[in-house]
């Protein structure tokens, strides 16, 4: 019996999140139906992160128990083989027998994609948030900056329990602008329940003209009830989950 450390993609436009929920289909059934049909008999895989309704991901990480006799090439083939075509493993490698994915993480990277136009664009619309009047790059990149560093981002989303920490440090964080699309970029060591979405919201609101990088200061500084607004899943991606000494190319 061996742990797997596996990487996994998947376009999350059909599924209900990636946590098991009864017979809703959601990311985590998929793989563990893929699972036993390859032979595993355990009762639950676990995941670095558990992304919401409608969240994409190319690096979420995930590990399982498994008496596997063939090669992770194999075991990924294998697994592949029998994902829906909206999952694919992408790496496979053994890891410590007590590794977990969630609580040995060092850093979280989501990537969040909007594009700004008066007329919804259906094909775009599956993997990015259209929002209009249009925004300021200048403006995004100012905001992104008040989010580096260590604080209290209590107003910014929930704590995975109740009465839990809600502080977080943001390592970075910042807007590209790729010709039509503005991608935002940001790592922490971790995320609040929504935080990322919530985050993007407020940015935007800032760029458009209707909210301040001051009143954003104060959400961080000193505001403890919830702010308002939520960018909408579509435009999310959990991009990486790094370790320490853990990684896939280690």
């Amino acid at each position: 019996m061996a742990r797997y450390q596996v990487k996994i993609a998947y376009d999350g436009s059909e599924f209900f999140g990636f946590q098991r929920q009864g017979d809703a289909r959601t990311v985590q059934l998929e793989i563990e139906n893929a699972l036993r049909k390859i032979g595993w008999d355990g009762q639950s895989i676990i995941a670095a992160g558990r992304t919401d309704t409608g969240v994409h991901a190319s690096g979420q990480v995930i590990a399982f128990d498994f008496e596997w006799k063939h090669s992770e090439e194999v075991l990924r083939k294998a697994l592949n083989a029998n994902l829906p075509k909206d999952v694919a493993a992408h790496a496979v490698k053994v890891a410590d027998e007590v590794f977990h994915p969630r609580f040995e993480a060092i850093s979280r990277c989501y990537h969040y994609r909007i594009y700004c136009q008066p007329t919804r664009q259906p094909l775009r619309d599956r993997y990015a948030w259209r929002v209009w009047p249009p925004v300021s790059i200048q403006d995004l990149q100012l905001a992104a900056k008040e989010l580096i560093g260590t604080h209290n981002f209590a107003a910014f989303g929930l704590p995975p329990k109740k009465g839990g920490n809600t502080i977080r440090t943001i390592f970075e964080a910042d807007w590209i602008n790729n010709q039509e699309e503005f991608l935002f970029q940001v790592k922490a060591n971790a995320f609040l329940y929504h935080m990322v979405r919530k985050i993007v919201f407020l940015q935007v609101k800032i760029a458009q003209g209707f909210w301040t990088v001051d009143q954003l200061h104060e959400g961080i500084h000193h505001q403890v009830d919830q702010l308002p607004g939520l960018a909408i899943p579509n435009g999310l991606e959990l991009v990486e989950v790094q370790y320490q000494n853990k990684n896939f190319d280690e």
